[in-house]
């Protein structure tokens, strides 16, 4: 499902003061905000309609903070949750990050603290946070979610299930790879759950959506008073991941200058806190993941070879839905239940021609793609059989390979140069067309749309240059 724009936040919190001023706080940051007083109507909201992000007290009368977190954990895995803890519960906030919270913040709080909490929780979710719900997690009551909880039985991803059961129990770094969208995630935690560690904390960071001046901090955590703002002592992901695992999503947009500190921290297991003195050590499990190619980050200066062959000891590649077509029948039946059930709905399947349309089109958004056009698709289907008409028209309305062919309107030959010019102009419109879609599919990863428009990364700069478009910083 898109993110949808503005964010919405539900505010949890049975003292009324504070879910007020909270609310009216984030309404002045432009978001959509409403205030509840204990988690039992926080569960009766989430019922109700999708949230992009939660704010909850930890104690409070019926279902307090623990309780709500599980059940958005549960049944809502998408959405972030920020715990407000007072002061002398900051043990208690820990253990809710440890449980899968994105963030805590402290009463009494600033406003910029909860501004810099909100951005992070909701750029994360906007950036892959659904990397895990794209690729078909099977929830409650699902009956085709296959081994590890994934849905697929193509030889690439049996390699996939092999791998996981060789190296889930082994303390070795693993490094997955794949475009946006193939469920690098899902991954992360299937080594997580089937491993040694299971019942230890699963922690997760996406680098991409941490801005670089605060990714050290977020990492390794920071001592009071060590730069304004940090009123209280707070542990970073690698405290949090001790004797469980760390998964560092989009591992290749952290920042050149904290590779250092990284790699060091990966080799000898050992950090200090941002402002402080003392070491500290840990065991922590690490799998890193990235849709970017390192050794191309590695040749242009933006990623550190050391760093990079530290990763790569078991390296595990996520294969593009077009590399699996096979199991595009599977995952079709997998979506249509998800959202019979979700949707109310009760669609049987898909025609052979819409299986045959949906297995020639080459997914750029890859699962999670798919998994937004049968959401769609259902929603507007009149029949109890989705058929090639019920399909989006940029399903239909495909080249080979794989962008949408864009309308082209010429205009009449005129001036000195004229046919000549006329088809200048439309040969840069047309070019122009192609990269604004390859962006769009992609949402926004040069790398990507380099790969699906067959240019060098440079060249693709160098159009979007001269087209005007603007690169998105990553």
């Amino acid at each position: 499902m898109a993110e949808e724009s503005p964010p919405s936040i539900l505010v949890v919190d049975d003292e009324v003061n504070i879910g007020r001023v909270l609310a009216a706080m984030l309404r002045r940051e432009g978001f959509k905000v409403k205030a509840v007083l204990d988690g039992a109507e926080a569960m009766a909201e989430l019922k109700l309609r999708p949230w992009s992000l939660v704010i909850s007290d930890l104690k409070m009368p019926r279902v307090d903070g623990d309780q709500l977190l599980e059940h958005i954990q549960e049944h809502y895995p998408d959405t972030p949750v920020i715990i407000i803890t007072a002061h002398g519960s900051i043990g208690s906030a820990v253990e809710a990050l440890k449980k899968g919270a994105f963030d805590y913040i402290t009463k009494p709080f600033e406003a910029e603290e909860i501004r810099a909490a909100v951005e992070k929780a909701v750029r994360a979710r906007a950036l892959n946070a659904s990397a895990l719900h794209g690729a078909g997690r099977g929830g409650a009551g699902s009956t085709l979610s296959g081994r590890y909880g994934m849905v697929g039985d193509a030889p690439a991803m049996r390699e996939i299930y092999r791998v996981i059961e060789r190296v889930a129990s082994q303390p070795s770094t693993v490094l997955i790879t794949g475009e946006s969208g193939t469920g690098k995630e899902l991954i992360a935690r299937a080594l997580h759950a089937h491993g040694s560690r299971a019942d230890r904390p699963f922690i997760r960071i996406n680098c991409a959506a941490i801005p670089s001046n605060l990714i050290e901090s977020e990492l390794f955590g920071y001592e009071k008073g060590a730069f304004t703002g940090a009123e209280h002592t707070k542990p970073g992901r690698f405290e949090l991941a001790d004797k469980g695992t760390l998964f560092l999503d989009e591992i290749g947009e952290i920042p050149l200058e904290m590779q250092v500190k990284l790699l060091r921290a990966l080799q000898e297991s050992e950090f200090e806190r941002v402002g402080g003195i003392k070491t500290l050590r840990v065991d922590v499990r690490l799998v890193a993941a990235t849709n970017r190619n390192l050794q191309e980050a590695i040749e242009d200066g933006s990623f550190r070879e050391d760093l990079y062959y530290r990763l790569n000891v078991v390296p595990l590649r996520l294969p593009p839905l077009r590399e699996r077509t096979a199991d595009i029948p599977l995952l079709v039946e997998h979506f249509i239940e998800k959202y019979n059930a979700r949707l109310s709905r009760a669609v049987r399947g898909v025609s052979e021609a819409a299986l045959e349309l949906l297995q020639r089109y080459p997914w750029p958004g890859n699962i999670r793609e798919l998994e937004n056009v049968i959401e769609r698709t259902l929603l507007f289907a009149d029949n109890d059989v989705i058929d090639e008409d019920d399909l989006p028209p940029d399903l239909k309305a495909s080249d080979a390979d794989g962008l949408p062919i864009p309308a082209l309107h010429l205009p009449a030959p005129s001036g000195e140069g004229g046919l000549k010019d006329v088809i200048r102009e439309a040969t840069t419109r047309v070019e122009r067309e192609y990269i604004v879609r390859a962006l769009e599919e992609t949402g926004g990863n040069v790398t990507q749309s380099a790969k699906m428009l067959k240019i060098s990364r440079k060249s693709l700069q160098n159009k979007m240059k001269e087209f005007g478009l603007r690169e998105e910083s990553r």
